[in-house]
């Protein structure tokens, strides 16, 4: 007869992985979410002021393209669009403007400022021949920072009609 051995194919297997490898412990992982919540304590506040400037270069970049439109309207019209008019005559024809070549923004419609709020435009003016005003983040007139009227006083040296 022949002795029984055992078969090394008919041993339990242990999975290579499993030895020497462990779990994160309770106080490992708070550790690092504490480390994560100081970090954006940090760094929050400067990623939300970089985000409202921003929102202020916006508004000034929009306020130089109306300038421009509004350049060429009256290169074309012979006039500045009146207060009743607005900045909607650079998208659609104005009447009694034969000469109206627009529309004069990209998109065929005057955008809000970058806090969803209209832009203002006045037509004539004590140092200019026209203002467009972004009136900030808070809708309305004063403010200092993000909620400071944005204006733009254009300097031409047309008189206003």
């Amino acid at each position: 007869m022949t002795p029984i051995t055992a078969n090394a194919d008919q041993r339990p297997r242990r999975r290579a992985g499993k030895r020497g490898q462990r779990g994160f412990t309770l106080v490992e992982m708070l550790v690092v979410i504490t480390i994560i919540g100081l970090i954006m304590a940090l760094v929050g506040p400067r990623v939300l002021n970089y985000l409202a400037e921003s929102r202020v270069k916006a508004a000034r970049i929009q306020i130089q393209s109306f300038s421009s439109a509004l350049d060429l309207f009256y290169l074309d019209a012979g006039r500045y669009p009146s207060s009743a008019e607005g900045l909607t005559a650079l998208v659609r024809p104005v009447p009694g403007v034969a000469a109206w070549n627009g529309p004069y923004l990209k998109g065929g419609n005057v955008p809000n400022d970058p806090w969803g709020h209209p832009y203002i435009y006045k037509f004539g003016g004590e140092h200019s021949a026209y203002e467009i005003m972004s009136l900030g983040s808070e809708g309305k007139e004063g403010g200092t920072g993000t909620a400071a009227v944005i204006t733009s006083v254009a300097s031409d040296t047309a008189s206003p009609n």
